[in-house]
């Protein structure tokens, strides 16, 4: 095993410890109690100006360094234009100490979706990236990024990535809370569930669900009025059997202003469903995303939104009372513990089969 130690910047602290005590079921205490100590192994000063600087308070001299961070919505209420700076700062100070390896954890990228490349735009996920490795980042991990190219954006050979899929978790608690047996996967679930995208390219995620549970795919095709960002004119719902009556989920990889979600599920609720859930990776909730979900959930049109806690959200849950948040912890830990071990995280990326994992219970 390498020596290492788990630290985080003040936005991720929290979900850093969480992680800690997963780590505790794979590794002996006399292992991790120095990572335990390395939660606080960062400190952050603010300067008058505006200015920052970040210094270590531990030596972390040839040890491998997990880093958490995050520059979303966070528990520390730190902004997001903060929150990368002190990422940026993180990572230099470690290298300054003479950190064997850098590998920096961010649960949610928040511009992974600024992944295109435009005439005269910039590119805000390459920017992050290249600087994460320029100051000496070797390896970062993520959770579900917004596309398969964006991890064509770092050199393997300066910087690993690894994109690690979060449907699983999103699956087993559907399983696990909703389904529970393998003779409901086969009688209830495969006659009376339907997965729907939220538009044409997110196909591939909602069939990558319906697969998984082997229930029929609805796909939404929406048609934006681009002179008007996060704007949807049209939807238009194809599907070869009638939704009427079935419970249906929408899948995304993130909810930012739930312009699209929120208008979907109102063309849905025309064709008389059973019921209209939502279930997403990345709870992003921009303004007006909650006054959107909560309207719905109030005219009876949402009944369900799962999400996972890559993006801090627990406090809307008294907005949305069908708000069910997933923890990734324990995933992240299981991750960690790969990596200081040098084991394959092959068995991480696994393509969920609900038959396999409600027949083994």
């Amino acid at each position: 095993m390498n020596p290492f130690i788990v630290c985080a910047t003040r936005s991720m602290k929290k979900y850093a410890n969480q992680v800690i005590q997963y780590l505790s079921n794979y590794l002996s205490f006399s292992k991790i109690k120095d990572q335990i100590n390395g939660i606080d192994l960062l400190n952050t000063d603010l300067f008058a100006d505006g200015e920052m600087e970040v210094s270590v308070n531990l030596s972390i001299r040839g040890k491998d360094v997990i880093l958490f961070s995050s520059s979303a919505r966070n528990d520390a209420g730190v902004n997001v234009e903060e929150a990368k700076i002190e990422l940026y700062h993180a990572v230099d100070a470690l290298m300054r100490c003479q950190a064997k390896r850098i590998i920096v954890f961010e649960p949610f990228i928040s511009c992974s979706r600024s992944d295109r490349t435009t005439r005269r735009g910039s590119v805000g996920l390459w920017v992050h990236l290249k600087t994460l490795s320029s100051l000496g980042a070797r390896h970062v991990v993520t959770f579900q990024l917004h596309s398969d190219k964006s991890k064509t954006m770092l050199d393997p050979a300066l910087c690993a990535i690894d994109d690690i899929p979060a449907l699983g978790l999103l699956k087993k608690h559907l399983c696990d809370n909703y389904i529970k047996t393998y003779d409901n996967l086969e009688q209830d679930v495969r006659n009376n569930w339907a997965f729907c995208s939220v538009d044409a390219g997110g196909e591939k995620l909602a069939r990558i669900f319906a697969n998984s549970f082997g229930a029929p795919l609805v796909v939404a095709h929406k048609q934006r009025d681009y002179s008007k960002p996060n704007t949807v004119e049209s939807i238009n719902i194809l599907s070869a059997e009638p939704v009427e009556g079935k419970t249906l989920w929408i899948v995304d990889d993130m909810i930012d202003t739930a312009g699209s979600v929120e208008k979907l599920v109102r063309v849905l609720a025309q064709l008389h469903p059973k019921e209209v859930n939502i279930i997403s990776v990345h709870p992003l909730f921009s303004p007006p995303a909650i006054e959107k979900l909560e309207a719905l959930s109030k005219d009876g049109l949402l009944s369900k939104l799962i999400v996972t806690d890559t993006v801090c959200c627990s406090s809307y849950k008294q907005n949305i009372p069908g708000l069910e948040i997933v923890q990734s912890a324990e995933l992240s830990s299981q991750i960690i513990k790969a990596i200081i071990n040098n084991e394959s995280m092959s068995k991480l990326m696994r393509h969920f089969d609900a038959g396999i994992y409600l027949g083994k219970k």
